[in-house]
């Protein structure tokens, strides 16, 4: 069983470390000034990472089989992308997407 000091010792070396990721970034961007190209490329990550959130919720690994479709977040995403296309705000985008998955899952229970 570990003991008392090295649990402690883990658990504020994991808290330093992700201070650190977090504010290091701030701080160097504070004192350096990234290419346009760079600026232009960092644009990019939110999509990115909402697109990879959204297609990991689609489909359904089977170990030994090719994934499977997850329908209800599949039609959920119809009415969720299409307030994308019209309002491009994200509050609007998260209320449609929690609020016509809620509607299918309420529908699917009856």
């Amino acid at each position: 069983m570990p003991s008392f000091n090295f649990i402690l010792t883990t658990i504020i070396m994991c808290g330093l470390v992700t201070f650190i990721s977090r504010v290091a970034p701030f701080v160097l961007l504070k004192r350096f000034q990234l290419p346009a190209k760079v600026v232009d490329l960092l644009s990019f990550v939110p999509i990115v990472i909402m697109s990879a959130l959204w297609f990991e919720s689609l489909f359904h690994q089977n170990l030994g089989h090719l994934p499977s479709l997850d329908y209800p977040n599949l039609l959920a995403s119809l009415p969720t992308v299409i307030s994308a296309i019209l309002t491009k705000s994200l509050v609007i985008i998260v209320i449609v997407g929690i609020a016509s998955l809620a509607l299918i899952q309420l529908l699917a229970l009856n």
